[in-house]
């Protein structure tokens, strides 16, 4: 039985006008049985049970490699460091393990109102896992219809404050921007893309314009949002790579990293000037670094040369690119000077485990060491323009 909602007992931000710019759900997990086409119902994604009564997800109508063994139940333990807490057994399950507000629109803003946040734009929990183990570009297309449908409608009567926003899959371009061009249609502020691409393209190649082009006209950004990848993505530096935990930790966001690069080496930002394009959930202390070296190699090397760009790569990310920051990053400050103070965001990440549970407190350390004019952008001012929110 779920503890009762006691607000008291939850932390209220300090501040004023807030947005979580990357909060997440943990979505109903019929829905995909219940919104897609009939067509694809029999091969819908759907939690199943193992023979030993453990939770996993089923995908196309097979056993998911990446979630057996209970491992649903433990996406929603933010704050949790108790072991026990993820230990597997029948009694552990998705739907019984759910925090509040993690599936209940009503829920989540009363949860909003306990800490004094306007606003969450959200994302999904299972809607981000099923992508690195689904080649079919057909299904994976009807998949993503079917979460748009489910979360325009989780959001319809918040009055704007929970923001939903459509998942798109790069494997057909062209179904992809018309799909974005519907969920649109239905509510959306925008839309996310995983960090791969089952047939290996770039995501600034060309073959990617439909969806860039759509999105321009609509006048919405796109998210580039972390999520499982295929195994074959996975580094083979290490052989015991997959048992170095904190290793993961810091590299699970390269993919939005090697993907935003891939929006200059391919020109795509000067193709579309006006296009708008989000970071989210990779941390945001690396972009310093980054927009650095890219500045150095376009301005006096050779490689810049051939790259041909009309802007230096730290211009353009003033121009057209935000970034998330977690609240316990203590360089956001100073990168907020360097490159643009409405470029950041702050997200919580809420409810996934492998963010901090105390996110409003470290977000209120955090804004305190933002010079005043830029703390309200910070805290929601960034994330509404991004989003066109009121």
């Amino acid at each position: 039985m779920r503890p009762v909602f006691d607000p008291s007992n939850v932390h209220r931000l300090k501040f004023t006008g807030a947005v979580d710019a990357d909060g997440h759900l943990l979505e109903d997990a019929g829905l995909w049985e219940r919104y897609i086409e009939a067509k694809y119902r029999d091969r819908a994604m759907r939690l199943a049970r193992d023979a030993e009564g453990l939770e996993y997800l089923e995908i196309d109508g097979k056993p998911s490699k990446r979630t057996r063994k209970g491992y649903p139940a433990t996406l929603g333990r933010m704050g949790q460091t108790e072991l026990e807490a993820f230990v597997p057994h029948p009694d552990k399950t998705y739907a019984a393990n759910m925090p509040y507000g993690a599936c209940d629109p009503d829920e989540r803003l009363k949860l909003l109102d306990a800490e004094g946040l306007d606003a969450a734009v959200l994302y999904p929990t299972l809607g981000i896992l099923w992508e690195s183990e689904l080649e079919d570009v057909e299904l994976s297309q009807a998949y993503c219809r079917a979460y748009n449908r489910w979360i325009a409608e989780f959001c319809r009567g918040s009055r704007g404050r929970l923001v939903p926003i459509a998942h798109l899959s790069l494997g057909d371009p062209e179904a992809a921007a018309a799909e974005l061009a519907r969920a649109v249609r239905d509510g959306c502020r925008g839309a996310f893309v995983v960090p791969f691409v089952w047939n290996g393209r770039a995501h600034g190649d060309p073959a990617h314009d439909a969806v860039f082009r759509q999105a321009v006209e609509l006048d919405v950004p796109l998210a580039i949002h972390p999520a499982f990848e295929p195994f074959k993505l996975r580094s083979a530096r290490f052989t015991d790579g997959h048992r170095l935990p904190l290793l993961a930790s810091v590299t699970a966001a390269d993919g939005v990293r090697h993907a935003f690069t891939t929006f200059f080496d391919h020109g795509t930002f000067d193709r579309f000037p006006t296009l708008k394009l989000v970071l989210l959930e990779s941390g945001a202390g690396w972009i310093g670094y980054w927009l650095d070296r890219l500045d150095g190699v376009a301005e006096a090397t050779y490689i810049g040369a051939k790259a041909g760009l009309r802007s230096r790569p730290s211009d353009t990310f003033r121009r057209q690119v935000y970034i998330s920051g977690d609240p316990d990053e203590r360089t956001l400050p100073a990168l907020m000077k360097l490159y643009g103070a409405d470029r950041f965001f702050w997200a919580s990440d809420y409810p996934h485990p492998d963010h901090t549970g105390d996110y409003l407190q470290a977000l209120e350390a955090m804004v305190d060491g933002v010079a005043a004019p830029d703390r309200p952008g910070l805290l929601g001012g960034n994330v509404r323009r991004a989003f066109g929110l009121s």
